[in-house]
């Protein structure tokens, strides 16, 4: 009997564990190393997704794994009115790379919990409080951040903010403003903002974005989208508010996706991929914003706020990135994964649309090219027979889309272990369909 069967293991599982969101696999997983984990019979699995989108340097780096021992014996955690070394060098370090006028940061533990300093500090900053976002967004799951989330867990949970508004999200797969036969996004964006305007009681604070909308089904905002939608918060006195959780240090090919267009936010949040796998994240402002808000009373006051361990090991992602030339290796290995996922579409009728930047792609799977309709049973019955081969992959089921596979390995991961991922999804289509 496989191991992963354990009895008691899954008794005690359904027992005493809340369910958080979709199901569990039926596999137990004892460890995980590079570009694998491991379940309870010794089986590897590839890991297509980076764990939950955040191991960018693999699993069990070693010298991720170094800096966490030293600061676990001799500084782990602190008062958070006391500061250490490791977080002054990373807010440091973090501003040097930032995109311009960048210079502050506040490092906590969550995305969640960055996205939800943000909208405080945009709230605090302007003096109004409507938050504007994506009909297909994802920001978090606790308060202001989860009254920006629209693309699922807003039902059932009574009102959201007061003040909280969506647009549609850019996709150029499935076009909702066209012009000349082609994909008219700054006419869907004027439209957008025009419906933002009337319902507006004269309170917009911000709009907070991600650049490739992860949970949304990996959409992409095309390039000038991100400039001219800055250009229509500066018409209103908006703040800027960009969550690179998953696009940022690197994993698009730049260190960040912003970075393409050329726009500095006014606040930068980031998590997921700065902590590579450990609970750290930070929030990312000017100068003058900072200020501002500090004489208006700012208050986030968390338990981990500038805790010394996370942030040496924050440090040490950013050393290991820029030594390694890992923001180059995203963009070269991404773009073999690309070649090999059209490769895939050219092949199988049932990939409606392959999209994304660097090492975050992702794989729309629909009933045929032609008719563009979603195959929810389809998307999923693949999903389990890649697990089945031996590949871990994160599909994102949403209303009038097919299914999205989000493909985000480790910017560390192999040219031959890209194609053993495209050659075991090969398999696991085949089997499907």
């Amino acid at each position: 009997m496989s191991r992963n069967a354990d009895p008691l293991f899954w008794q005690r599982a359904r027992q005493h564990l809340i369910r958080y969101g979709g199901s569990f696999e039926p596999l137990i997983i004892e460890r995980a190393q590079g570009s694998f984990v491991y379940d309870a019979d010794g089986r590897a699995i590839l890991d297509f997704t980076s764990g939950q989108m955040s191991s960018l340097l693999g699993h069990g780096h070693p010298e991720i794994a170094a800096v966490v021992a030293e600061h676990a014996r001799n500084l782990d955690h602190l008062f958070s009115g006391m500061l250490s070394r490791p977080v002054v060098e990373l807010a440091t370090r973090l501003a040097e790379v930032a995109p311009a006028g960048l210079e502050r940061s506040m490092l906590l533990s969550t995305g969640a919990e960055a996205n939800e300093a943000a909208i405080k500090m945009a709230k605090l900053y302007t003096g109004r409080y409507e938050i504007v976002s994506f009909a297909q967004s994802w920001h978090g799951m606790t308060g202001a951040a989860a009254s920006a989330t629209y693309c699922a867990g807003r039902k059932g949970y009574g009102p959201a903010a007061v003040g909280s508004f969506a647009i549609p999200a850019p996709n150029p797969y499935r076009p909702r403003f066209e012009r000349d036969g082609a994909y008219d996004w700054q006419a869907e964006l004027d439209y957008a903002f025009d419906l933002i305007d009337r319902q507006s009681s004269g309170n917009l604070a911000a709009f907070i974005a991600e650049p490739i909308l992860s949970s949304g089904g990996l959409i992409d905002l095309p390039p000038g989208y991100l400039r001219a939608l800055k250009q229509k918060c500066a018409e209103r006195e908006m703040l800027l508010i960009l969550d690179e959780a998953q696009t940022g240090v690197g994993r698009t090919g730049l260190m960040f996706a912003c970075d393409r267009d050329g726009v500095s936010p006014d606040i930068l949040t980031l998590s997921k991929t700065l902590g590579a796998g450990l609970p750290l994240s930070a929030v990312l402002t000017t100068a003058e914003i900072e200020s501002r808000c500090h004489e208006r009373g700012f208050l986030f006051y968390t338990t981990h706020v500038s805790d010394p361990l996370p942030a040496a090991a924050g440090l040490k992602v950013l050393d290991i990135v820029a030594r390694d030339g890992l923001v180059e290796r995203a963009r070269v290995a991404g773009a073999r994964l690309e070649a090999g996922l059209r490769s895939l579409q050219r092949e199988f009728d049932c990939i409606g649309d392959v999209r994304g930047r660097g090492l975050l792609l992702g794989v729309e799977i629909v009933r045929s090219q032609a008719c563009k309709q979603a195959a929810p049973e389809l998307g999923a019955a693949i999903t389990r027979a890649c697990m089945a081969e031996g590949l871990s992959m994160n599909i994102v089921q949403l209303p009038l889309m097919g299914g999205v596979f989000r493909i985000a390995p480790p910017l560390t991961v192999s040219d031959a272990e890209i194609d053993l991922g495209l050659s075991l999804l090969k398999r696991a289509i085949e089997a499907v369909v």
